[in-house]
């Protein structure tokens, strides 16, 4: 799987994306065709080089990096180009500048991080016998001619143009001829650099998301994670970088959350506008983020590998598949259980299952989901607002309200235990007081009726 088959996820991956300063377009396309990373020690090297550069920005001054940032911007995607000199072709005047171009760019670059040791870094192929094919004049301009200097016969040509004009038609088509066949030399002086010329286009556009990476870390407060040797994932003082941009806009904080999973499976429950969502959005994000290479969101983060990452949220009505609401849930979740089963290490944040049939139902599918999905190479965390049956899952329930306020805090609980503050919430937004009178009211009576039965049967 690449990154751009998981920027769509309700996890607000995109949104992260959308945050890297990059330069070049080419980068963009680059990093979205990114295969997740699944191994520890690929991960590791991402990060040990992310970290060369968060140095190198805080050690340079900030013009510096900007015409740093602003040569990256010259890079273009020419692998139509540099695969047509794989195949051999001869190329034409704009191929041809395209190459030198890639050429110049890949020196300058190269050469201002060496200049700050940064040279071991991401390692760009040395392409100055390409700039010396391609400019012979040595002005070290980024752009192509077929230079008089190439030969002296096109030389001569020219200068019988400009001193016989009325001959011109004539010596044009020499002149084209003795240009073809210098575009056809220049070429095959060229066919044994493409690889090269591959390797410096992926190396810059690495540079730049690289770069890119590095001051999103120092912008938006993320911090590197560390690896963690077996299945159990922490986070202190987690955050959702959207959300909390969306909090600080209307003057609110966002409240951090520190949790670990991973050994076995955790339930959260609350009341809805608990911020349950939220978490496993986090979650999920973090995750992603981590096996992409980027930042974190977090004060710290100690994170598992995962083969597979799967998200089940929300209303996922499929008009085209002509399914529910429900229906494409369970084919959603049926999904998480047959990869559970083989053998692939898998982290599962599933949102609510089952909250849109019948509470009885519901109770019954969510209490076996937790039992099927209790193995060794599962990591579950599921949100929930059924009470159900005991099990040895890790209950956490977000803290509620306090005060007045909502405390978003996770706190451990018994099995099963559902907290009722949804009246609560309602007060606090200004609901019609009449309606949540009436429905106290109700929920007062409600509750008092098993207590009545039990004490005529105590009679």
């Amino acid at each position: 799987m690449q990154l751009r088959d998981h920027i769509e996820s309700p996890c607000g991956l995109r949104y992260v994306f959308e945050q890297l300063e990059l330069q070049s377009g080419y980068t963009r396309r680059w990093m979205l065709d990114m295969p997740m990373m699944r191994t520890g020690e690929e991960i590791a090297q991402s990060y040990a080089t992310l970290r060369q550069f968060v140095d190198f920005i805080g050690r340079v001054d900030t013009p510096y990096i900007n015409t740093l940032q602003f040569r990256l911007q010259g890079l273009k995607d020419i692998r139509t180009t540099i695969k047509n000199l794989e195949n051999k072709a001869v190329l034409d005047d704009i191929e041809l500048f395209e190459v030198k171009h890639l050429a110049i760019l890949a020196v300058d670059v190269a050469e201002r991080l060496k200049a700050h040791e940064m040279d071991d870094a991401v390692k760009v192929p040395d392409l100055n016998e390409v700039i010396t094919i391609l400019d012979p004049d040595g002005l070290k301009m980024a752009t192509f001619y077929v230079y008089d200097s190439y030969c002296q016969e096109l030389r001569d040509l020219r200068a019988q143009m400009r001193q016989h004009p009325d001959k011109q038609e004539d010596l044009l088509l020499e002149c084209a001829e003795i240009e073809e066949g210098v575009r056809r030399d220049l070429s095959q002086k060229l066919f044994g650099f493409a690889k090269a010329l591959h390797e410096a286009q992926i190396a810059l556009a690495r540079i730049d998301m690289y770069l890119a990476k590095a001051l999103q870390i120092k912008q938006l407060g993320l911090c590197f994670p560390t690896i963690a040797e077996g299945d159990v994932t922490h986070y202190e003082a987690m955050f959702h970088p959207q959300v909390k941009d969306a909090l600080e806009m209307r003057k609110r904080a966002f409240q951090p959350v520190t949790l670990t999973f991973g050994q076995k499976p955790t339930l959260i429950t609350g009341a809805n506008m608990g911020g349950k969502t939220v978490v496993l959005k986090t979650l999920t994000l973090c995750q992603y983020l981590f096996q992409y290479g980027f930042g974190i969101p977090a004060q710290s983060a100690d994170i598992a590998v995962k083969d597979e990452i799967f998200f089940c949220i929300g209303d996922e009505q499929s008009i085209e598949k002509g399914l529910s609401s429900f229906a494409a849930e369970m084919k959603n979740i049926d999904a998480v259980i047959k990869a559970s089963r083989e053998n692939r290490k898998i982290v599962a944040l599933i949102d609510e299952p089952a909250r849109t049939t019948n509470p009885t139902e519901g109770t019954a599918l969510v209490s076996a989901l937790v039992k099927v999905l209790r193995g060794d190479n599962v990591s579950l965390v599921m949100t929930t607002h059924y009470d159900i049956e005991p099990t040895d899952a890790r209950c956490l329930r977000v803290k509620g309200f306090e005060n007045g306020t909502m405390n978003y805090e996770l706190v451990e609980v018994q099995d099963g235990e559902v907290p009722h503050e949804a009246l609560n919430i309602a007060e606090s937004l200004g609901i019609d007081s009449q309606w949540i009178s009436e429905a106290r009211e109700i929920l007062t009576r409600a509750n008092s009726i098993p207590l009545e039965k039990e004490r005529r049967t105590l009679r």
